[in-house]
């Protein structure tokens, strides 16, 4: 069965642009039959007429492209009354022609373009599962998320964040797994289980840790792939108490986290660096947990590498520290936005890798203590 209606995906966003470029072909033919009838006919521009419903079968549906290939073919006609020497047969059987191929390719396309949309709701469904939206406030603590595909037809990737309320306080994962496509996708679910399963049982953020090196490390055994036959991810878990005016932080090979304290922004390096995902085996199982002061109004910035990896026309990094800091104090929504919006900017549009970003800001009274 051909398809006679609107494709969904023509529900656009751009407004009168996008209408003025759904109306090309009846903007073509209009000035394709107002120059066969103004200019001599030795010119025969009528000649041209075809090539309206070519282009309608681009943006068209059936029904549509063929009623334009009609008003083409009764142009034709009326032309022929005023120019009887026009060669209007052969102009005619042309316009007929390529209106059936019109009509059949614009059939195609939607079967397409249905066949796209149904792909991409299961692909947003998936991302729902994966990167479920997180929640704006948790206890006293402020958190805002952000998800940039390097693509724009991706949905999901192997950027991971989530958090959970648990007994211990917030705890937050953010992470990025080595590779693209499926495979990482799926590397990055397991761990994010695994992190949703025990995150709320395991006293200690080692404990968590060592759970997540277990399933990324059965993950890669059970996954063959030839193009990529281990897996590995950075990872960081952050755990904010309820109370205390601190925050723990054990990082695994991933960016470091920025701190905007006071107005000053802060680099929280490890003091000892600890082995990614999976990788544990090679460099040793030894992970550092280091205590940081974070008390009301105190915001941390957690973001995976395709932050700052992202390049302007020279090839030079986004600074993303020096960045933070002429942004100056800004609620975590409004942070993230402007991120995206100058990583855009800053890239000219096109975008690398993947990028996954989460702010978290303070918000009750506590005495501050001294960093460890």
């Amino acid at each position: 069965m051909i398809s006679t209606g609107w494709p969904r995906r023509h529900h656009s966003p751009y407004g009168g642009r996008h209408e003025t470029v759904l109306l090309s072909p009846i903007l073509l033919t209009v000035l394709i039959a107002a120059l066969a009838f103004a200019t001599p006919r030795e010119i025969a521009f009528s000649r041209l007429l075809p090539a309206a419903p070519a282009l309608a079968a681009s943006m068209w549906p059936v029904l549509s492209t063929v009623l334009l290939g009609v008003f083409c073919l009764l142009v034709m006609i009326g032309l022929s009354l005023v120019y009887s020497d026009l060669g209007t047969p052969y102009t005619a059987a042309a316009i007929v022609a390529v209106t059936l191929a019109a009509a059949y390719t614009s059939h195609l396309r939607l079967q397409r373009e249905e066949a796209l949309f149904q792909i991409r709701l299961v692909a947003d469904a998936a991302q729902q599962v994966l990167l479920r939206p997180l929640p704006r406030r948790v206890q006293n603590v402020e958190i805002e998320s952000l998800y940039l595909a390097a693509q724009e037809q991706a949905r999901i990737g192997g950027d991971f964040y989530e958090v959970a309320d648990t007994p211990y306080g917030v705890r937050l994962l953010i992470g990025d797994v080595r590779g693209k496509g499926l495979s990482a996708v799926g590397a990055a679910s397991a761990v994010i289980n695994c992190f949703r399963e025990n995150a709320y049982d395991e006293p200690d953020l080692g404990g968590i840790i060592h759970r997540l090196e277990t399933s990324m490390c059965r993950y890669s055994v059970a996954i063959l792939d030839p193009d990529q036959p281990e897996h590995f991810a950075t990872a960081l878990i952050a755990e904010i108490p309820h109370v205390g005016g601190h925050v723990k932080i054990l990082n695994c090979g991933h960016p470091p986290p920025l701190l905007m304290q006071s107005g000053e922004i802060r680099v929280l390096e490890p003091t000892v660096p600890s082995p990614p995902l999976n990788l544990a085996a090679l460099l040793g199982d030894d992970y550092h947990v280091d205590t940081i002061t974070f008390a009301s109004g105190d915001q941390i910035l957690l973001y995976t590498d395709g932050v700052t990896e992202t390049r302007d026309r020279t090839g030079t990094f986004f600074p993303l520290p020096e960045w933070m800091g002429q942004l100056g104090p800004a609620a975590p929504r409004e942070l993230l936005d402007r991120l995206h919006e100058d990583l855009l900017h800053y890239s000219g549009g096109r975008l690398d890798d993947d990028i996954a970003a989460v702010a978290v800001r303070c918000r009750h009274p506590v005495a501050r203590e001294g960093s460890a």
